[in-house]
């Protein structure tokens, strides 16, 4: 059980960030939130403002941009996109310590994905995640956790946040030693009312998500095309299979075994309707694109692996121009 004194943090006030931290408030757990900006100022003077369905509330929780003010956690959530992590990660070291349980609610492949696990490519770092070691010297691999996130969700304005569709969480320890660590970060998830799902093979369950992220996302990006239109035109679901059948080789040579059809796949991606992906919403926002986690992670696993994923690098380096623009018009 999760001690009553322990310390938490939940990093990144975003649309996911805001809601775990807020529901976590809201249950009673004591938790901090690190976040930054107008955000951040809005919370400090009204609180956060959680709106979700017919229910509306505000929070008064700890919310900071001072990490060294916080002390070593037991606890993080890292509810940060992959180029906010990088930028923050020297920041972070203040909160950890050699018993902190990290776990990161983020898309696509995080920094310590290959601790202990993917065969020949075990203990390899990532650049594409972790430049330079970046993150792994602050957040150790040997005491991450994962957690997939089936939740929309977004910030309507400085200290408010939408919550959307879905309320799954899926969660599960990054190797065994952590599997305790795990169950008392699922209890309290559980406690603030999401629907939480222990996994037993936590890697599996990113690289099954990520399966459809890498694709919907960039092609949207690039496009403009809802979910559904992108499906719908005959060329660009070539595309988009061919990129997911280049993912499920990757995946097989790490270990990852895909037994679902594409075309089961994409079905569920149908249910969601007219939707717009991520980072189709950061294009029009004119924010810098979540690209390594998404698609740099996959391409330089293939690489490592020797797996040929030219579909893939095209998406990859389309995308990574398309940011390129966008960072410089900022």
């Amino acid at each position: 059980m999760t001690r009553h004194d322990s310390k938490i943090t939940v990093v990144g006030g975003g649309a996911i960030g805001g809601i775990v931290a807020a529901r976590l408030a809201r249950a009673g757990v004591p938790v901090s939130l690190l976040a930054r900006g107008a955000h951040l100022d809005a919370i400090k003077r009204n609180g956060l403002s959680v709106i979700d369905g017919d229910d509306r509330y505000v929070i008064d929780l700890h919310a900071t941009d001072l990490p060294d003010t916080l002390g070593v956690q037991d606890l993080l959530f890292i509810c940060l996109k992959g180029p906010a992590l990088t930028a923050a990660a020297a920041s972070l070291k203040p909160l950890v310590g050699p018993g902190t349980h990290i776990v990161s609610v983020m898309n696509g492949v995080p920094w310590w994905y290959l601790h202990e696990f993917g065969g020949a490519l075990a203990g390899q770092r990532l650049e594409s995640v972790d430049p330079a070691g970046a993150v792994s010297a602050v957040l150790p691999p040997s005491q991450a956790s994962g957690c997939v996130v089936h939740i929309s969700s977004s910030i309507a304005e400085p200290g408010v946040i939408r919550k959307g569709h879905g309320n799954e969480l899926i969660i599960g320890p990054g190797s065994a030693r952590l599997a305790d660590r795990a169950a008392n970060a699922i209890e309290l998830l559980r406690r603030a009312r999401f629907d939480v799902v222990a996994s037993n093979d936590i890697r599996r369950d990113i690289w099954v998500k990520l399966w459809g992220n890498m694709t919907m996302n960039p092609i949207s990006a690039i496009t403009r095309s809802t979910g559904d239109v992108i499906l719908d035109d005959p060329l660009t679901k070539e595309l988009v299979v061919a990129v997911m059948e280049e993912a499920r080789r990757i995946g097989k040579a790490i270990g990852i075994e895909l037994t679902m059809t594409t075309d089961a796949r994409n079905a569920l991606t149908r249910k969601l309707g007219a939707f717009k992906t991520s980072m189709l919403q950061d294009v029009e926002a004119g924010r810098q694109l979540e690209i390594e986690a998404i698609l740099g992670a996959p391409c330089e696993i293939a690489s490592k692996a020797g797996i040929p994923a030219p579909f893939l690098s095209v998406l990859y380096g389309l995308v990574g121009q398309l940011n390129a623009n966008l960072v410089r018009r900022t």
